[in-house]
This record gives structure tokens, sequence and C-alpha cells, in this order.
């Protein structure tokens, strides 16, 4: 449903959707995003399935300003610089994630980083003030589709997925956010963007260097074969535990030797791929190092289960 950012009551009709785990079609200068509540595991994993993104890649946390980003991140002094400099603005910033931050495991894929931004425009703005925590938003597209730059846009590739559009007509940038991580005292290009080189090298002082696609895997997981693997080994479709494995389980019925596993987390024992999702990076955290295995029953093929199993494959796949 299409609504007029300026229409009365529709930043607390968004913020109610977003608080239900549902979405939001939020305007930003850059593109439209898709907007979850990036603390709850399955509003970020309904994010994946509205889009049918086809893996967990890690999905940017807009926040209203600096100050909310600081509970989330860890700033040193040239990340902060460059947040001081171009907050809000087209800028995603990658930075060390605080321990405690109220953030899913699905919205960050798992990773001890976080991708950051202070969007420029004032109904992203007012949401997130409104809502009073992070939200994940990538671009409010089908997977593979052409970034939306208006409402229509939204509408037409997500429709019924998203609980409320805020039309805030055509967006003034056009491209998505520029992406960097500082490492040391390196500024590495993570994805080019609405903020120009230039213009990120004047604060700096230095270049801005350009990672290889193996480099860049702390925010594109996909790109290595096995990755965010937990120490213990882990096997999949089984239809029996071994004597001493953990077990992740999924759906009502439990594989045969399930009684002998040392523990056993069901990602969703009513069999519903979107909990599943939001469950998993957990799941692993939870299970590694009670056992040398983590055995994995069968999860389908449909929906979310497609995404689930390409993470439980790569985090199976021979270690480098």
């Amino acid at each position: 449903m299409i609504r007029s950012a300026s229409d009365p009551g529709a930043i607390a009709e968004a913020v109610a959707v977003l608080v239900a785990g549902g979405l939001v079609g939020m305007p930003t200068e850059t593109v439209y995003g898709l907007a979850a509540d990036a603390g709850n595991g399955e509003a970020v994993a309904r994010i994946y399935a509205a889009k049918g993104r086809p893996r967990f890649n890690p999905l940017i946390a807009h926040v209203a300003d600096l100050a909310a980003a600081d509970p989330l991140a860890l700033f040193d002094p040239l990340s902060r610089r460059l947040a001081e400099a171009f907050w809000p603005g087209p800028l995603t910033l990658v930075l060390p994630k605080r321990a405690d931050a109220p953030l899913s495991d699905l919205a960050t894929a798992g990773l001890d980083t976080v991708a950051i931004r202070v969007p420029a425009h004032p109904v992203a703005h007012a949401l997130l003030e409104a809502f009073g925590g992070p939200l994940a938003a990538p671009s409010a597209n089908r997977s593979g589709h052409v970034s939306p730059t208006s409402a229509a846009h939204v509408a037409a590739d997500l429709g019924e997925r998203v609980g409320i559009i805020l039309d805030a007509g055509p967006t003034r940038v056009g491209v998505e956010s520029t992406i960097l991580k500082v490492e040391a005292d390196r500024v590495v290009l993570l994805r080019a963007g609405g903020l120009a080189r230039s213009a990120i090298e004047a604060v700096t002082g230095r270049p801005l260097l350009a990672r290889t696609h193996a480099e860049a895997a702390p925010v594109a997981p996909g790109m290595l074969a096995s990755h965010y693997a937990p120490t213990a080994a882990v096997r999949l479709d089984v239809d029996r535990v071994e004597p001493g494995e953990a077990l992740i389980a999924f759906g009502p019925d439990l594989p045969r030797g399930a009684d002998g596993a040392v523990a056993v987390v069901n990602l969703s024992a009513r069999g519903d791929v979107v909990e599943a999702a939001a469950r998993l990076f957990a799941a692993l955290r939870e299970l590694d190092g009670l056992s040398e295995t983590i055995a994995v029953a069968p999860i389908p093929h449909e929906g979310l289960g497609e995404a689930i199993r390409d993470r439980l494959a790569r985090a199976a796949a021979p270690r480098p």
C-alpha cells in the first residue's frame, strides 16, 4: 500500500508495521529501501524472502544519526572523521560490531562487523527517529532487478510483500551508497556509489584503495566457498544422528538417533523457513564447541530454504 509520506499518521503507521515485524518501503536520497527492524531476526528474514535474495549477505543498518550508530559499532578515528564529514549522506561504513549491539545475527550475516549508514532524507530520518532503533534496509526490489527510485517501482516489484510504502517522490541520488572500510591507515572502497572518490580523498588525505574479489568477503559473504564456518565440522541432510553429535533440526520430526545428540536446536518445530532463517546463525554459534560435528537435518529448497542451504553448504565446505 502506497501512502504519501506527508499524510498525517503515515510515519506512525509505518512504525506500527515495523514493530509488528513487517516491511516498509522507505525513501532515502539514494534509492528506496526495504526496511525492517534490524534487531528482529524474523523481520530481517522477511526482507530476504520478499527480495528473493539468494544468499544471506549482510544488510546495511540505517540509523538516525552518529550518536545512534555508537551503540552498534566501534569507530576508529578515521572512520569517525568520515562519518562526521558525510553523514547524513550516501556513505556506508563497515565497522567492528559491538558485542552487545542490538542487531539480529541475520542482519549482519553472522559477521563481527556491521555496515552502517545515516540517510540524508527527511522521511527516512523521521521514520528512524520515530522507530527509535536501527533499520535493516537493502534496496526495495526483487534480487537482481533494477534498484527502485520511486514508490511505484517498489510496488511494482514487491507488491503485497510490503506493509506500507512511504511515497516521497523520486530519489535525489538514484544509485546506492558508497561503501568504505578503514583497515589500519588504509581506506578501502568496497562498493562505488553516490559519494565521489574525490570527496572522500579530500577528507582522508590519502588515496582510496580497491579490494580484490576474494578480499571483499567481509561485506559479500557469497564470494567464498567456505565462509563463516564454525570450528566444528558440519554434516548436512542427515537422516541419522551419530552418538555425540550436536543437531540442528527442522520441523516436527527429528532424524533417527536424535536422542543421542549432545544438544539439539530446532530451527523451526513447525517447519517455517522464515523462522528457521532467523535462528540459523544463533544456532550455529550455540552448538559450536559442544561437539566435534554438527549434524543438520534436511532443509527444504523452497523459499528461504535455498538461502539457508547455501549458508550451511558454505559452513560445511572444506576449509582453506
